[in-house]
């Protein structure tokens, strides 16, 4: 069972403040401008966390890849939110350290990160997925409640939903145009028979 957590409006509202440094750039073999390693190194000492070695500092960096920069985005965006005062003392480093590691793969490659601060549900969703990762449920929310509301806003699940829905859409299409093809050869049949 999850515990009580944060009201979920603190963590929107600090997501809405997010500082323009965790929107910049990340910092990727001198290219950029924020070294994410040092700032998710700094949250987990705050929230008592192990220092961040260099392998854990891999892991948590990635590989390339084309959604990686938008990841590294989302983890400073979510480094920040989860920096709150709220969070601290708790012993949640370990699982803030894994949410940010392998948590955000899936929403980053759905939805642009800068998203995460300017979009209301995109904002809220981010909230609601640290604190899942973190066993908490938001303030005045059983679990359950919890469950659901993030399942409605879920970026991921959107974005497949609507990749189904024209992947749907074209095979439609390609029925409705095979079939006017088809009734056009047969009614130019009638006539050559006529």
């Amino acid at each position: 069972m999850a515990d009580a957590g944060p009201p979920l409006e603190r963590l929107t509202r600090r997501l809405s403040e997010c500082p323009s440094e965790f929107l910049a750039e990340p910092l990727e073999q001198g290219v950029g401008e924020v070294d994410v390693a040092a700032v998710v190194g700094d949250l987990l000492a705050a929230l008592g966390g192990e220092p961040l070695d260099a392998a854990r500092a891999q892991r948590l960096l990635g590989t390339g890849g084309a959604a990686r920069r938008n990841r590294l985005g989302l983890v400073l965006v979510s480094a920040w939110l989860l920096h709150d005062e709220c969070f601290r003392g708790r012993g949640l480093g370990a699982a803030a350290e894994e949410f940010l590691a392998a948590g955000l793969a899936a929403p980053a490659r759905a939805v642009r990160f800068s998203e995460f601060v300017s979009d209301a549900d995109r904002r809220e969703e981010l909230a609601r997925l640290a604190l899942r990762a973190l066993g908490l449920a938001p303030e005045g929310e059983t679990p359950a409640q919890a469950v659901d509301r993030l399942a409605a806003l879920d970026s991921v699940e959107t974005a497949r939903t609507a990749a189904q829905s024209k992947a749907h859409a074209q095979r439609l299409r390609s029925v409705m145009d095979a079939m006017r093809k088809k009734a056009a050869e047969e009614a130019a049949a009638r006539v050559c028979r006529e």
